[in-house]
């Protein structure tokens, strides 16, 4: 569907996939952060009249009281290039660390090895590089993903091999991204506060913070927190079922330290409002409400009648066409209100996905 025409919904109607279809011209598409970090462009759609703004106008927006919540996962370099033994070319996308110097991880390549198969990751042992062998699929023998043994230490392997795992809707000159990262894409594809290695895609909404942003909404008197969500590459993975009941869920690691817990208890008690950074903390919070773990590995699929019982206010970039996150910013602020605010965006030329601008919500 496009945006021009939304469909009304009464509470409880069913949704389904093209309702979260829209047409976004591609030159939307960022392909590149702004010369300053603050210096996007903030949607606030917190107000019933919208306003356009600058990311370092936040702080007002906020009270005293407040608490915002960051995801601190850190983008680790989980791309990797090598061959088989056979000779053929393969890149993989390490998707998570295991015990034992094991991982999960996507694998593209023409023809799969087999079980026990070896490959050899940039340039293998011999040459600089590492070997790995495949142990199977993951999570079940039916699984999408591999699980592969490497010869050493995954993280230590990736930061002195791998490449920043761009989305693929950013591009780059040829031999670009494929086995170096630029300098930008090294810098900017990371928040600021990073600081647990796991995600194969960055916290984007936490993109637009910088010291200045940050030292102001502490003068102002809101309180800062973290969580965890190692956020995998499932987020960029389209909705394919009309029904969206039927779609199956992406796993997702992770933690909601007591530290937070704590935080957002005084915050709900003096009155004031969780704000979550992100869709990746509206998950992480959220998980934690609903099935009681602090953490664990989370499913939750927040999809419009999702009851919400963390989060009072979201700042989010803006989304792909029938994509989960699409239902789960309409599930927090109202799917008219969200489908009006996109075709503001667009009409206002905002730009769009991980290096795009963002948008102030509340919860409706």
């Amino acid at each position: 569907m496009s945006t021009s025409s939304p469909r009304t919904h009464t509470l409880g109607s069913a949704f389904s996939l093209s309702d979260f279809d829209f047409e976004l011209p591609p030159e939307l598409i960022a392909q590149h952060p702004t010369a300053q970090r603050s210096g996007s462009r903030l949607l606030d759609g917190s107000a019933p009249q919208v306003v356009d703004r600058i990311f370092h106008e936040l702080p007002g927006l906020l009270q005293a009281g407040d608490l915002l919540v960051f995801n601190d996962t850190k983008v680790v370099k989980a791309r990797i290039f090598g061959e088989k033994a056979s000779g053929g070319k393969l890149e993989l996308l390490i998707e998570r660390v295991l015990p034992g110097h094991q991982v999960v991880a996507h694998m593209k390549v023409s023809k799969k090895p087999l079980l026990g198969g070896q490959m050899y990751l940039a340039g293998g042992a011999r040459q600089g590089g590492f070997d790995a062998v495949l142990l199977g699929r993951w999570p079940d023998e039916n699984g999408q993903l591999f699980h592969l043994q490497l010869s050493d230490e995954p993280h230590a392997l990736m930061e002195k091999h791998g490449v920043m795992p761009l989305p693929p809707y950013i591009e780059r000159p040829a031999g670009t991204a494929d086995h170096a990262d630029t300098a930008e894409d090294a810098k900017r594809y990371q928040t600021v506060f990073a600081r647990a290695p796991g995600a194969v895609a960055a916290p984007t909404a936490a993109l637009h913070f910088d010291e200045g942003v940050l030292a102001a909404l502490a003068a102002r008197g809101v309180h800062t927190a973290s969580v965890t969500l190692h956020v995998g590459a499932g987020t960029f993975q389209p909705v394919k079922t009309e029904n969206i009941a039927d779609h199956t869920m992406h796993s997702e690691w992770y933690e909601v330290p007591e530290g937070t817990q704590q935080a957002i208890a005084e915050c709900k008690a003096r009155g004031g409002k969780v704000v979550a950074v992100g869709t990746t903390t509206v998950r992480t919070l959220e998980s934690w409400a609903k099935f009681g773990q602090a953490s664990g590995d989370t499913e939750i699929f927040i999809t419009p009648g999702f009851e919400f019982k963390v989060v009072d206010r979201l700042i989010t970039n803006f989304h792909l066409p029938k994509s989960t996150l699409m239902m789960l910013v309409s599930a927090f602020a109202g799917y008219e209100h969200i489908m009006g605010l996109y075709r503001h965006a667009i009409a206002q030329k905002y730009r769009f996905f991980s290096y795009g601008d963002s948008m102030l919500l509340i919860r409706r």
